[in-house]
């Protein structure tokens, strides 16, 4: 972290939009991937089975920790974190 960074920004409220981010993110995901699927046009669709992703990169490595120690996120592995609780 830079210098001018306070010790104390990690607040609820810059968690909470951590969080909100992971959480775009992992629909973003999941819909590009289902939009990609090729079900026919007269199909209902699919689920694309994606659970995890990489969190985004505007948020440090602490944050998405602490996210996971406060029982919001899970480590996938590979860098790759999921939700405890569906969307």
């Amino acid at each position: 972290m830079p210098d001018d960074v306070p010790d104390n920004y990690m607040t609820p409220v810059y968690l909470k939009g951590a969080l909100k981010a992971f959480k775009k993110r992992l629909k973003l995901t999941r819909l590009d991937a289902e939009s990609t699927l090729g079900g026919g046009s007269f199909s209902g669709g699919r689920d694309s089975g994606i659970v995890a992703v990489r969190p985004p990169d505007r948020y440090p490595q602490e944050a998405w920790d602490k996210l996971v120690e406060m029982g919001k996120l899970r480590r996938a592995g590979g860098g790759l974190y999921e939700l405890r609780s569906p969307l």
